[in-house]
């Protein structure tokens, strides 16, 4: 009779594991885990959201950052004038007869001018193997136009190279938004300028350092010249903005 029982009781706790009921599956094990380490599911155990116990301390409000009104005027480079040396001495009619976009012409000019579409950039070829690139805006880009002209070169035969790349002028323009007297300003610092309105209408200033020229015009524009690299060319406005500040039409 016993093993009756026992033998009726392990089938059924056979036939609980090996069919669960749909949506519950039976552990045998369940009924050993003590109910303290089951955790709670009731709503009043669930942890309050961080919305309802914020502190103002918590809270991060945005902070945008303060304007710098008072930054000075910033140049535009309008043109960079590079050199490069090919090491070579080149038949100029050969370059004009093989290559597009290229113009020679001795009786006028003793060197060929050709032309880039990207980067947009000017150079003018002479027999001696320099180069002169003109009409970038940007030191990289007088930079490639330099290299893409060296390369066209090479294509042709000739056994060239790429030496001695140096930027010579970078021509800036700022517009200052403020009249200027040029008379008084030609009267006080008459060392380091010149002012003939007859003959040209700006006031050409000669700057010692850094060694630059400036165009000043009486409507408050002005063109650097002579700068070899941006800091140069911001320093200088930086300098002239000063002086010019005294010299404003009211």
């Amino acid at each position: 009779m016993a093993s009756a029982v026992e033998d009726r009781a392990h089938y059924s706790l056979d036939t609980l594991e090996k069919s669960p009921t749909k949506g519950n599956t039976f552990n045998p094990d369940a009924s050993r885990i003590p109910s303290a380490v089951i955790p709670s599911t009731s709503p009043k155990d669930q942890p309050c959201s961080s919305s309802t116990n914020a502190t103002p301390q918590a809270v991060i409000s945005y902070v945008p950052p303060a304007l710098n009104i008072d930054s000075g005027p910033v140049p535009t480079v309008q043109n960079v004038v590079s050199t490069v040396n090919t090491s070579c001495t080149l038949d100029l009619r050969k370059i004009n007869f093989y290559t597009r976009n290229s113009e020679y012409n001795p009786s006028r000019f003793c060197g060929i001018v050709m032309r880039l579409r990207e980067p947009r950039a000017t150079a003018l070829i002479f027999s001696s193997g320099k180069i002169v690139t003109t009409g970038t805006k940007h030191e990289s880009s007088a930079l490639l136009a330099s290299r893409k002209f060296v390369r066209i070169i090479q294509k042709l035969g000739f056994n060239v190279k790429f030496q001695n790349f140096k930027i010579h002028n970078m021509v800036s323009t700022c517009d200052l938004r403020f009249p200027i007297r040029l008379e008084n300003l030609n009267q006080v610092h008459g060392q380091f300028s010149s002012y003939e309105p007859e003959l040209f209408p700006a006031l050409i200033y000669r700057m010692v350092k850094p060694r630059v020229v400036l165009l000043i015009f009486v409507n408050g524009k002005v063109v650097i010249t002579g700068a070899k690299s941006r800091e140069e060319t911001q320093e200088a406005l930086d300098n002239i903005h000063k002086v010019l500040k005294s010299f404003r039409k009211s």
